[in-house]
């Protein structure tokens, strides 16, 4: 990936602060051989290269004034609460030396996998990025972790997963870490009393109306013939 900064003359606060009214953002390069040098990178240019996963974890070429040199990201600084970086720190990139760099975990085949196929398990990515050491040359934009072979309360741990050629797993002291695991859904929470209500109006919507009860409707009152009197004698 390709991106253009221009060299820097002046530095301090206050030209700093000068660049980012103008649309600018200041910013270094340093390692390798040559002296630490100030850049200036177009602001809007390098926001939406920010928004990049490529630009965070892969060797970048930096074009300044026709002179194109590989570098890696090392620091951004953004401002606490505006859509503004304040500042940006590049590392220049020797081939021969093998260097240390964070790459993202792409996950992939979980939906067919039996722990969600068969067994609706819900699958969590425990990490979303692994620290390698490799050649610059060697280092990948991104690591793919296979989970179509994921069972029933399993997990996917870094020796299930083949690595790319050159690249080796910056351990910091952790023998197999866990990349994703897969675990059943939480059984849903009934409240007793809610529950017992539900019971008991269900039982007696079942139960037989008993007789004379409320369930049982009122027979109207049989009519009866009006008795007839003989006429009285005169």
């Amino acid at each position: 990936m390709k991106f253009v900064a221009f060299e820097r003359a002046k530095q301090g606060t206050g030209a700093s602060r000068r660049l980012r009214i103008s649309g600018k953002t200041p910013g270094i390069v340093y390692g390798g051989e040559a002296a630490p040098q100030l850049i200036e990178i177009d602001h809007n240019a390098l926001w939406h290269a920010l928004k990049k996963e490529a630009f965070h974890a892969s060797v970048l070429e930096m074009d300044v004034d026709g002179t194109v040199s590989k570098v890696l990201l090392r620091d951004v600084q953004y401002h606490p609460f505006r859509q503004l970086v304040q500042h940006i720190d590049f590392q220049r990139v020797d081939a021969r030396t093998r260097m240390t760099m964070k790459v993202p975990l792409h996950y992939k085949g979980e939906e067919e996998s039996d722990a969600v196929k068969l067994e609706m398990n819900l699958v969590t990515h425990v990490m979303t990025e692994l620290e390698v050491n490799c050649l610059p040359s060697e280092l990948p934009e991104f690591i793919e972790v296979d989970l179509s072979g994921l069972k029933k309360n399993g997990t996917v741990t870094l020796k299930d997963i083949k690595l790319p050629r050159g690249v080796r797993w910056v351990s910091h002291g952790k023998q197999n870490p866990v990349l994703a695991s897969a675990t059943p859904p939480a059984a849903e929470e009934v409240d007793p009393a809610v529950e017992a209500a539900d019971a008991a109006a269900a039982a007696a919507a079942a139960a037989p109306a008993g007789k004379g009860g409320k369930g049982a409707p009122a027979k109207p009152a049989a009519k009866t013939p009006a008795a007839k009197t003989p006429a009285a004698k005169k």
